[in-house]
């Protein structure tokens, strides 16, 4: 029997996590360019869906406005929401992923208006046993350097009954 070569398989899963990381990163700093050539006021939706593409989820919003989202879950730490008026000319771009948004996510708020707040999970899980769904999101705390996951308990009603914040376990397993 021959012994892998365990100097190579680290060496390839630090690859791997290197180019994980860069495409991650790649995303970020597109969105970032993305965002700026966009102007509230000038750009329109064309314009929108030409720097983001199809948007994940469209929204309605207040006075005939759409909320376009844009999730950039599993691997992302951020998720926008995009309005445009109703006139078709963007009104705004929005990170959702805040410790803001995170604090009006309360007892009893349905699942579909935390969705809409704070666009599709990076992940859900479902217990049977105890009839309860979590879904949780990665998202960069203020001041922190490693990624963080918010993440919200749901009853056999879709209904929150709980929600916390914990350090990314995908990052603690390295």
């Amino acid at each position: 029997m021959t012994r892998p070569n365990t100097r190579s398989a680290w060496w390839r899963l630090g690859r791997l996590i290197t180019g994980v990381l860069a495409a991650v990163g790649f995303v970020g700093a597109c969105d970032l360019q993305n965002i700026a050539e966009l102007e509230p006021g000038v750009s329109t939706e064309a314009d929108v869906r030409e720097k983001f593409g199809q948007p994940e989820a469209v929204w309605e919003g207040e006075e005939g406005a759409q909320i376009y989202e844009y999730n950039r879950q599993p691997e992302g730490v951020v998720n926008y929401m995009v309005t445009i008026g109703a006139d078709g000319v963007l009104v705004k771009v929005s990170q959702v992923l805040t410790e803001e948004n995170f604090a009006k996510v309360q007892p009893g708020m349905p699942l579909e208006q935390v969705r809409r707040l704070l666009g599709k999970p990076r992940k859900v899980q479902t217990f049977p046993l105890n009839g309860e769904t979590h879904q949780d999101w990665r998202f960069q705390a203020k001041g922190q350097t490693e990624p963080m996951i918010f993440s919200v308990a749901f009853d056999k009603d879709l209904r929150v009954i709980k929600t916390g914040t914990m350090p990314d376990p995908d990052l603690q397993k390295r």
